[in-house]
């Protein structure tokens, strides 16, 4: 029989060991207990094993993870621990879900760890039950449940005075209520969960890195970037402290979006690619997180078929269809980028109104593309919803350059000048350089709409100029081709249109697309010029003959020659 006094001395090591993430050491420790232990139920086979699961889990040796939770599971069953059995059934869940995806065999070790507690007295293993059948619900954007069952097992683990149960639950129920449009609320609640966490009141470390990883998420899914980046330091040095291989991935990801939004590339893809790099496939759904990211990176670039290839890469992630529908409407298949979009927004529900922002933005662009004002603005309406639950500042500058769009693809080029103007003075202050650049030239084509060709004119040299250090290659093209074509348009006008804008004005697309219509070109070759599908130039000299009340080229040319739009 093992000496008891030295196997308690033992596994007291491994705790500490675990406690401040010494991994290595806590494995040492664990493993010379189940050695000294092993086959003599009366010592510490079960806790040993319990603590070796949990060093092997932080350094993602999945096998020698799972085969010390099984083990666990069964000491505590031959010892009649009914409890310790429930959360080594609870934990194999988790695990068998994050590191493997099976969900199967995650489903089986949860409904094992609910029968095993129906008989027992309220514990934290309940406590938990719940949080996992919240996350579960999260997935399935029910949030109403999510919310109740997080809310339960807050209540739980302040009655039991188990704090990282009950901060758990309150940065769980954060999540809900930010899915429901609670925003406020719900960003307080994980601000208080995190600050819990990184300030060591955990008493499990594991909920701790989760809570981090919520909370990043989260400020991520909402825009608050100003939010995340003060998160994103604190959370990465408590990675850096507990050697937290997978935590520090996840935040470089979420620090690459930031400084993907501040226009600072060069460090958006230094995080990218180390957050990549440093993730493994033990944790793919993390390392979904950041090949999706770096997938929007290089969309942004313009560098598109790397950018399809991480988004097959992390084909399933939420982000992957949205950004997969801005590469096609970079390459101007505005067809396909909406039904991309719609797919997209199928598998969420409106009430989950948040994480639909993204895809209704680029909706709102590809429909003004077909020149489908009035889906346009059904999607615009939404996206309007949602910016007022939110109410940050980065979705409501979204929000004016959608509404500039949407206006000035309807002809109200002066109404859509003040929306743009709007967008303007919001992206300046948010910090985002190629968000800001794309509203100065959408700007300076209702200037250019209304005949104010200088003031068109300097606020697209505004936007190369906010440009000229980035690799945005599909907004600088496109700057770069209004200002040569307003360069060469004549003398300044300073007054309005003479006819009614709101009926007889085409919008810059589609007087782009008369232009070669009047220089002979068929749609096959209009489309190979402006990087478009046939389909969609089709479309556009559909919607021109309407405005125009033309039914030939050569009529739609020469009214427009009278109405002084070419």
């Amino acid at each position: 029989m093992a000496n008891a006094t030295g196997v308690d001395e033992a596994l007291a090591a491994g705790d500490a060991a675990l406690a401040r993430g010494a991994w290595d050491d806590a494995r040492a420790s664990f493993e010379e207990v189940v050695r000294t232990t092993e086959g003599d139920v009366a010592h510490a086979t079960a806790e040993a094993l319990e603590g070796l699961s949990w060093a092997a889990w932080w350094l993602e040796d999945v096998e020698a993870c799972l085969d010390a939770r099984e083990r666990a599971y069964l000491a505590y069953r031959d010892r009649g621990e009914v409890r310790g059995a429930a959360r080594m059934a609870l934990w194999l869940s988790d695990d068998h879900m994050e590191f493997r995806g099976a969900g199967a065999v995650a489903g089986g070790w949860l409904a094992r760890a609910r029968r095993l507690l129906d008989d027992l007295e309220p514990c934290p293993e309940h406590g938990w039950l719940d949080l996992f059948a919240a996350h579960e619900t999260l997935e399935r954007h029910d949030h109403v449940a999510a919310r109740r069952l997080a809310g339960q097992a807050r209540g739980l683990g302040r009655q039991l005075a188990q704090l990282d149960l009950e901060m758990f639950g309150l940065a769980t129920e954060g999540v809900a209520m930010v899915a429901a449009g609670e925003v406020d609320a719900g960003l307080q609640a994980l601000d208080e969960a995190a600050t819990a966490a990184l300030a060591g009141e955990y008493d499990n470390l594991v909920p701790a890195a989760w809570t981090c990883c919520l909370v990043m998420a989260t400020c991520e899914q909402v825009r608050d970037y100003d939010r995340a980046g003060q998160w994103c330091q604190q959370i990465e040095a408590f990675g850096r402290r507990l050697d937290a291989r997978f935590l520090r991935g996840v935040c470089r990801a979420h620090y690459g979006v930031i400084q993907t939004w501040l226009g600072d590339w060069e460090a958006a893809e230094r995080e990218l690619v180390a957050a990549v790099d440093t993730l493994t496939i033990n944790r793919p759904a993390w390392l979904a997180d950041a090949t999706v990211r770096l997938g929007h990176l290089r969309r942004r670039q313009g560098r598109w078929t790397e950018a399809e290839a991480l988004f097959d890469q992390a084909a399933g992630h939420p982000l992957a269809l949205p950004g997969r529908a801005a590469v096609h409407l970079d390459r101007g298949d505005a067809d396909t980028a909406r039904d991309l979009l719609q797919r997209a927004l199928r598998v969420l529900p409106p009430e989950h109104r948040p994480a639909r922002a993204d895809a209704l933005e680029l909706l709102v662009q590809a429909r003004v593309a077909l020149d489908d004002v009035a889906g346009a603005v059904a999607d615009l309406e939404e996206l309007r919803s949602v910016a007022a639950a939110v109410r940050t500042d980065a979705l409501s500058a979204a929000v004016a350059l959608a509404e500039g769009v949407v206006a000035a693809a309807g002809g109200g080029h002066r109404r859509a000048r003040d929306h743009l103007a709007d967008a303007v003075d919001r992206f300046v202050r948010c910090g985002a350089p190629v968000e800001l650049a794309r509203s100065r030239v959408e700007l300076g084509c209702s200037l250019a709409a209304l005949g104010r060709t200088a003031e068109a004119q300097r606020e697209v040299r505004l936007a190369l100029e906010g440009l000229e250090d980035l690799d945005a290659v599909v907004e600088r093209d496109r700057a770069r081709a209004l200002l040569e074509r307003l360069e060469g348009s004549g003398p300044a006008r300073t007054g309005g249109l003479d006819t009614d804008e709101e009926h007889q004005v085409l919008t810059p697309r589609q007087v782009e697309v008369l232009r070669l219509v009047a220089e002979g070109l068929s749609d096959q070759q209009i489309a190979e010029r402006l990087v478009l599908s046939p389909h969609t130039v089709h479309r556009h000299v559909a919607n021109i003959y309407v405005r125009l009340g033309c039914s030939s080229r050569p009529a739609a040319v020469a009214e427009a020659t009278r109405l002084e739009l070419l």
